[in-house]
């Protein structure tokens, strides 16, 4: 065999009749699998309204934008933790997290206007908490006022959620989907 057909052969996109049987090697030819994605694919936009490409949270400016492209399309004032300085570590410690991430569940029926929680703790925030031997927490959303509340909140007052009020809630619900990527800078 020359040269040519042996690296055919190694590269699996040949088989050579050796006797009564082929050779081949089928697991080199096999078509790439593609990566898993940490976050489910956005819902079909189709003709609907247009969609945020994904959000984007700049805790020290206290601001949300969501994003169309590299343009922020909306912008929206944000209470966050009320340790809101660093990434969040443990469960109670009143931080917001920090990372990427995605909406990976919404609730209209939340002690809050609405909520849009989000993917956290990751893999890898796991990791972390548990070297620490620490709980990393859970339960981050994106929401409105609290249900009860007789009077606006202000300030950083969430245990480690991004709040904003309840009209910014329903514009940001309606403008979103589970799946839509979710990036929280210092």
């Amino acid at each position: 065999m020359n040269n040519f057909c042996r690296l055919l052969l190694l590269l699996g996109a040949v088989s050579v009749p050796l006797g009564a049987r082929a050779f081949s090697l089928p697991w080199l030819s096999r078509a790439p699998q593609s990566a898993p994605t940490s976050a489910p694919a956005p819902a079909d936009r189709g003709d609907g309204p247009q969609l945020a490409d994904r959000i984007v949270v700049k805790k020290a400016q206290r601001r949300l934008y969501l994003m169309r492209g590299n343009t922020p399309w909306r912008t929206y004032k944000i209470a966050l933790g009320l340790q809101p300085t660093g990434h969040k570590r443990h469960q109670g410690d009143g931080r917001t997290p920090e990372g990427r991430y995605y909406i990976d569940r919404r609730n209209d029926h939340s002690q809050y206007r609405k909520a849009l929680q989000i993917s956290y703790p990751s893999a890898a925030d796991r990791l972390r908490a548990q070297a620490q031997g620490v709980d990393p927490g859970g339960l981050i959303m994106i929401h409105g006022q609290p249900n009860r509340a007789t009077e606006k909140r202000s300030g950083d007052w969430t245990f480690g959620c991004i709040a904003v009020s309840d009209p910014e809630i329903d514009e940001i619900w309606s403008l979103t989907t589970a799946g839509t990527p979710v990036e929280i800078l210092p």
